[in-house]
């Protein structure tokens, strides 16, 4: 998991991510500031619009974008899955040809920052499309086995539109392939971070705590414990961090003395701030405090963090300033707004939609499919009223006057009735 600061003047970096070998002299103070500044807010772009777009993909009806739940068990396994990975890396990387290594991991990741990136621009694309673009839809459908063993193993659904999105995020990513220009590279980064903070949801504020907890550990082991996480990171080829040239002022796009942020420090606590905008919209109280509250923690735990690599100059585990902030800040405001109790007690996955239809209970019926069907009709139907069968109810219906009335209406009709049937019989 790509989580830590790097500082380029003494080559460490962050965990899974690029770094610069070589030593390099300092930038000019402008050059710093504008790259420090660059990365924090490219870092704030992807959590502010994953978190708002978290909310509405909670809420969608298309299966193939429903959310992937983080549950407790999860999260604690997390850390130790992330160290598995990278401890295999750094063996990968001692063992075999460092090129060849790269070259399968940038064909991989090819592929899943094009579908990032599509799914990305997709909802910002659809605003230049003109009224009348023909926008066919498309189902790509995989199964496995037949008859009732036959399994779906992808079901995605596309239209026109996708794939003219698909088609210019292909155009970044052979850029990408072919030059590994750091442009193109934060764009892969951006796309993997909203995503990842879009489709990613904790499913409630103990399960965050446990995620951020366990990668706070992970982060500073990794980082100051060992040499792992720079010797990976040194070694490993990918758009999984984003960087920008602290030389930009004297050497343009082609600069390259880079200060790189991890996406880990994105991601992790960007599904945790999703989550607490999510807990505000339960409220229903028309108000975003603790989502705010935990955005402003993140803006002061990294510039905290970058402030401390810049003095120690030292690549620094960044969660190790912004998980305290980031679960720290909201929990005080939930102490003096006295609703520490409905942050811990607020599940997302349990959470009821409007459009989400529910059975309450299910109906107990025996006999032909037929008999079962026509219970079901009742039920969803309610008690109707039965309609009348006679003359006589129906006049009754028809004309609520006195009931006196009615009754001689009634025998009067049903003599007429009855001489009727005298008269047919004695013909």
């Amino acid at each position: 998991m790509d989580s830590a600061l790097s500082d380029p003047h003494n080559g460490s970096a962050e965990a899974g991510g690029a770094a610069n070998g070589t030593a390099r002299p300092p930038s000019t103070p402008e050059g710093i500031a504008l790259a420090y500044g660059s990365l924090l807010l490219m870092a704030l772009l992807p959590i502010f619009f994953g978190a708002l777009r978290s909310v509405r993909c909670a809420r969608g009806k298309n299966a193939s974008d429903m959310p992937e739940t983080i549950t407790s068990r999860d999260a604690a396994r997390f850390p130790i899955i992330a160290s598995c990975t990278l401890l295999g890396l750094y063996l990968f990387f001692k063992i075999f040809s460092q090129e060849y290594i790269n070259l399968l991991l940038s064909m991989y990741f090819f592929v899943l920052g094009i579908l990032a990136l599509s799914h990305t621009i997709s909802p910002f694309m659809n605003k230049f499309f003109p009224a009348n673009f023909p926008n066919r839809q498309y189902q790509l459908l995989f199964t496995q086995g037949s008859g009732e063993n036959k399994e779906e193993i992808i079901n995605y659904e596309f239209d026109a539109k996708d794939l003219v999105c698909l088609g210019l995020s292909s155009i970044v990513g052979v850029w990408y392939l072919l030059r590994k220009h750091w442009i193109a590279n934060n764009l892969f980064g951006l796309a993997f971070s909203l995503n990842g903070v879009e489709l990613l949801h904790l499913n409630n504020v103990s399960t965050g705590c446990i995620l951020l907890g366990g990668l706070f550990i992970y982060d500073v082991f990794w980082v100051f414990g060992t040499n792992v996480m720079v010797t990976v990171a040194k070694s490993f080829e990918a758009p999984i961090k984003l960087v920008f040239p602290q030389d930009l002022l004297e050497k343009g796009l082609e600069a390259d003395n880079f200060a790189m942020l991890g996406l880990g420090d994105i991601v992790i606590p960007g599904i945790f701030i999703a989550l607490l905008l999510r807990f505000d919209i339960s409220l229903k109280k028309n108000t975003h405090t603790y989502f705010y509250t935990s955005f402003a923690a993140y803006i002061f735990g990294l510039g905290l963090t970058i402030f401390i690599m810049h003095i120690f100059k030292h690549a620094q585990p960044a969660l190790l300033y912004l998980v305290p902030a980031c679960i720290g800040f909201p929990v005080l405001v939930a102490l003096a707004k006295g609703e520490v109790t409905e942050m811990f007690s607020y599940e997302s996955s349990a959470e009821i939609l409007p459009h989400t239809p529910r059975l309450t209970h299910f109906p107990t019926v025996s006999g032909s499919p037929a008999s079962l069907a026509d219970s079901m009709q009742q039920k969803l139907a309610g008690p109707r009223r039965r309609r009348p069968q006679n003359p006589s109810a129906i006049y009754e219906e028809s004309n609520p006057k006195d009931p006196a009335a009615v009754t001689e209406g009634s025998k009067e009709g049903t003599e007429a009735s009855a001489s009727k049937g005298l008269e047919k019989k004695e013909k």
